[in-house]
This record gives structure tokens, C-alpha cells and sequence, in this order.
């Protein structure tokens, strides 16, 4: 899928922030069908790309609602009034869409552009054809403005799976939600699943920047009988023969024997319900988990359901309470993160192979944690019209590994993954992406001198520009230097004693101003 449009009629979670915003993002296609070729939206904090993202999510999730209620089981922003166009495949044919909720309708609508005219079809029936088959958020820092909407969907799934666990819906599998949050809580599990399952060179490529070799050991411990967990049953009880405080679907069951069955070595304490599984991995390993687990997408959802029994070791009133703030406040408030040792599933001991030496996975940095992940995440999300929405994805990246970033998203994507078929947003502060970019692929978000939000394409080709000029384009910073230094510069220029003049160049690095003030001091020299 490709996204045309972009247009906000009312956002009151947003404080009107985005209201009457219009985003044109049509663009021509690039070279190559299957190019890295994002919406790149660049701009200065405060300038609602955070939100734009949201917001595009939440539309989405509107009308996922509506289309199969059992897989978006809620919407997170029923005010949202907004129009949404975009390209998508549907077979060999490519076909325009157009979801609308405007002001005065309560459900979103759908539309499909046939011989020019948009025709509106049944959004519950149409919907599965026509809108994104998934929509992957991914969020690296303390700013949850995007998670809002993926939080209040992993919370309505985890409900009805702690609901289908305690009754006869047991073995009910809960149906999986359009949308997939990916954030620095997951980051071990994208990089396990592409490490057991991902083909050799994706396996290679997303640990090449921190020179790993090999995923080497790691422990997988599961507490069933925990203290803070809801006790199961009586009926429960005596069905397994011990006192289980996790109850479990069958598919949650299912999961922790096939973890089991695929485990090296493995150790079950009966009295306290808890398995050790130990995996060394090895080609053995990896035919295991490919015998239970069919892609790492399969692995990766797998693990998560498991790791989401860890909010049952908190409080009930902690739970209620972010989902209070979730619902009531309009932000996305997370549960905090329960210690280790309390933990229903938890991941030890992991290391890796580099060259004769053993590297343990909490010693990498958090740029080489967040890069091996959003690679793993483009690896491993094959999805034809795929739709991925990425806020500040290299913001722990190091300046080489920004100019690398395209690149290597790039050539990490799958064969089955058709880039034509898959669309890209994200945000960014920083010039070296759109510098890989066209300038049609970039808007820039910044607010009018009435504290509206305009996104606007720039006036200058950006794909293979300097740094220099996408900072002065993006930021109005001619030249990139910082404002103290700057200041001091502009000082210089007032000094009319050469030796004092000469003394205070030597101060500084090489920039164009410093070559204007050389150009002064000769000046001088010569007026002498």
C-alpha cells in the first residue's frame, strides 16, 4: 500500500493541535519496485509528527473496529474525524481507497475510485480486502505519543485471552490484532525470533554493526504458580493435579511445550509450577523451533503472548489504573516494569558468539539493541500492504550508522517482501535520512505564524544533498553551528586588531565563517 492522503478534520485528543492539517503524500515511484522509499517527516519538536502518526494509526484502528471487531476489539479515538487515501494491492491490481469519518458520521466509511468516482462499499465486508493487513508502530523513546492506540489493542486482546482462560473458552484461540506495537520492552524477542528462524544473511546482517557472529545460549524461565497471579480454579486444580495460579488458554499451553520440546535441556519444578528450558543453539536448535514455529513472525507473536502474562504479576489497582489513564486521560500510560525475579516469563543468560569470545547481550549499547531490532522487525513483517509507522527510529544511532540507515533497512528485507506493496512513516529530527530521500518523499511539519500545522515538500532536492543544506532547508540552521560558538564568531567579526583577530581564529575548527574571517584578516594585514 502507499498513502495519498493525510487530511485531519477534528482531533480533540490532540488539543486541535492537528485540526484542518492536510498532508499530500502521493509520490512518484522510484527505481526498483521493491526500494526503501518512506515518508520521511521532519521538523522541529512541537510540530505534531508524533501525532500525525497517531493519528493515522488510530483511523485505522477505527476501522478495523468496524470491519472484524473480533481482532480490533476497540477504537481508541471515537472523536477523530478524518479522510485517508491511499494505494493498495489487492492481486495484481492496484486500487484506490478512500476511508472517511467526517463530522458527522459515527463510523468510518469506505470508498474505492472506479472510473474516476469514488463508490462507497460496506466497510465490514470490504474492509479485510482493502485496508492494511497490519499496521506495525515502533516507538524507541520516553515519548508514547504513538503507543496510545497499539496499547488499548494489546489490552482488549489480553482481556478476552484472560477471559477465554477462566471459562470454557479455554481452548479458544483469541484472534490476533491488526496492529503490533514494537518498542524497547520486544527488542530481545524480534532479535530471537530472526536469530532461530531469519535466513543466514538476515541473520548476519542484523548483528554486523555490534560484530557478533552468533546468537551462542540462552534460558527461558516460566512461573506458573505465582504469588501475584489470580489463583486458578478448583476445577483447575485438579484437572493438572497442582495448585497452577496461572490459568492458560490451550494456545498458551501449547506454546510453553513447544518452547519445551525445542529446549536443549530443561528442568520443571513441580512445587513452585516453573520450567528452566536451557537452549545452546546450534543447527539442531534451529530445526526445533522451525519444526513448532512456521516464520519468525509466528516465533515472535508466540513469545509475546507468553510475555504478556508478566503484567499479572502486578497489582489488579495497577492494571485498572493504566487502564483508567489509557481510556479516560488520552495518553498512554504503561504498566510498570515488574523486577525479574517476578517475572512469569523472563529471558537469561543470553550470549553470543564473537570470534573465540563470548559477549553477553546485556554489554551492547542501546543503538546496537535498537538497530538490530528494526532491522529484525523489517525482516521478519513480510506482509504484502503492510503499513509501518516508525517515530524517531535511529534516535540512539551514532552519526555513521544514520548515514547507513536506508541502506541497511534496505538490504535486510526479505525477498517476499514486495516494497511496493508495504508503506513507511516515520519521524526524525536529524538531516541524513532525508538526504537518502526525494524531496517528494519528505515533508516537513512545522507551525504557521498563527500556530496552525502546515507539512509542506521542500522547495529544494533533498536526495543526495548535504547535511548542511537539509539543516538549513528542514531547520532554517545556515551555517551548522551551535548558537554559543556562533555568538562568539559573531563577536569576531568586530575585531579590528589583527594579531588579536589572528589569536581568536586560532580558537576554531574549520568552518565557512572561519574562512570569512581569515579573508578579514588579510584584509586588515593589508590596510595596515
Amino acid at each position: 500500500m502507499k498513502l495519498s492522503l493525510v487530511e485531519i478534520h477534528s482531533a480533540e485528543t490532540c488539543g486541535g493541535l492537528l485540526d484542518g492539517l492536510r498532508v499530500a503524500l502521493r509520490r512518484p515511484p522510484r527505481e526498483g519496485h521493491d526500494r526503501f522509499d518512506p515518508i520521511c517527516l521532519i521538523g522541529p519538536n512541537g510540530a505534531g509528527k508524533s501525532q500525525l502518526l497517531q493519528i493515522v494509526a488510530e483511523a485505522f484502528q477505527a476501522a478495523w473496529n468496524v470491519a472484524s471487531q473480533a481482532q480490533e476489539r476497540e477504537a481508541a479515538n471515537n472523536t477523530l474525524r478524518f479522510t485517508i487515501e491511499y494505494q493498495i494491492g489487492v492481486g495484481e491490481e492496484v486500487v484506490d481507497v478512500r476511508i472517511v469519518r467526517a463530522i458527522d458520521d459515527q463510523q468510518p466509511r469506505m470508498f474505492t475510485k472506479l472510473d474516476g468516482d469514488w463508490s462507497e462499499l460496506d466497510l465490514e465486508t470490504a474492509g479485510p480486502k482493502f485496508l492494511p493487513a497490519v499496521i506495525v508502530g515502533y516507538t524507541s523513546g520516553e515519548n508514547e505519543t504513538l503507543s496510545l492506540p497499539f496499547l488499548v489493542s494489546r489490552s482488549s486482546y489480553a482481556d478476552e485471552v484472560a477471559k477465554n482462560a477462566k471459562t470454557a473458552r479455554k481452548d479458544t484461540d483469541a484472534p490476533e490484532p491488526r496492529l503490533m506495537l514494537i518498542d524497547y520492552g520486544t527488542h530481545f524477542e524480534v532479535l530471537l525470533a530472526n536469530l532461530l528462524l531469519g535466513e543466514a544473511d538476515v541473520r548476519a546482517r542484523l548483528l554486523a554493526a555490534p560484530k557478533l557472529n552468533d546468537i551462542s545460549s540462552f534460558r527461558c524461565v516460566i512461573q506458573l504458580a505465582h504469588g501475584a497471579a489470580p489463583t486458578a480454579s478448583l476445577e483447575t486444580k485438579k484437572k493438572v493435579g497442582r495448585s497452577k495460579q496461572v490459568e492458560l488458554t490451550e494456545e498458551l499451553d501449547l506454546i510453553i511445550q513447544s518452547l519445551q520440546r525445542a529446549a536443549t535441556t530443561w528442568h520443571y519444578d513441580e512445587k513452585k509450577d516453573t520450567y528452566i528450558l536451557d537452549f545452546l543453539v546450534d543447527d539442531q536448535t534451529r530445526a526445533a523451533f522451525n519444526f513448532f514455529f512456521t516464520s519468525p513472525l509466528n516465533l515472535y507473536r508466540s513469545l509475546h503472548k507468553i510475555a504478556m502474562l508478566n503484567d499479572l504479576a502486578l497489582s489488579k489497582d495497577a492494571r485498572d489504573r493504566v487502564r483508567r489513564a489509557v481510556n479516560e486521560r488520552r495518553f498512554a500510560s504503561r504498566l510498570p516494569e515488574p523486577t525479574d525475579d517476578d517475572k512469569i516469563f523472563r529471558f537469561e543468560q543470553v550470549t553470543f558468539r564473537s570470534g573465540e569470545d563470548e559477549v553477553d547481550y546485556a554489554s551492547l549499547s542501546d543503538g546496537e539493541h535498537q538497530l538490530a531490532q528494526i532491522l529484525g522487525v523489517f525482516a521478519m513483517v513480510d506482509h504484502d500492504n503492510a503499513l509501518f509507522l516508525l517515530d524517531e527510529p535511529e534516535s540512539h544511532f551514532n552519526p555513521q550508522w544514520r548515514v547507513k540507515f536506508a541502506e541497511r533497512i534496505q538490504a535486510v528485507r526479505t525477498e517476499t517482501a514486495n516494497g511496493s506493496r508495504q508503506e513507511v512513516m516515520l519521524t526524525t529530527h536529524a538531516p541524513f535520512l532525508p538526504s537518502d530521500l526525494p524531496k517528494d518523499s519528505v515533508r516537513i511539519l512545522s507551525r504557521t505564524t498563527d500556530g496552525r500545522l502546515q507539512a509542506r515538500i521542500p522547495e529544494e532536492e533533498t536526495f543526495g544533498a548535504s547535511f548542511d543544506r537539509i539543516l538549513d532547508i528542514c531547520f532554517e540552521i545556515a551555517p551548522p553551528i551551535a548558537s554559543a560558538a556562533r555568538d562568539e564568531i559573531g563577536k569576531m567579526f568586530e575585531i579590528t586588531d589583527p594579531d588579536e583577530l589572528e589569536a581568536a581564529i586560532a580558537t576554531l575548527g574549520d568552518s565557512s565563517k572561519k574562512a570569512l574571517l581569515v579573508g578579514r584578516l588579510a584584509r586588515l594585514r593589508t590596510s595596515l
